[in-house]
């Protein structure tokens, strides 16, 4: 996690309104992704055994 978020520091410089913006945006839409993400995986059986 702190790998990516390092990167998105990197591709994003923190002295621009517009960069801000932007890597809010990017953080929003990851976060989102990854909450429907477990919302379809909920009630799978995702175990080991599984695969």
């Amino acid at each position: 996690m702190t790998a990516l978020a390092q990167s998105i520091a990197r591709a994003f410089p923190a002295n621009s309104l517009r960069s801000s913006i932007a890597r809010h945006v990017l953080l929003f839409a990851s976060a989102v992704l990854f909450v429907a993400a477990l919302r379809a995986s909920y009630g799978l059986d995702l175990s080991a055994g599984f695969f």
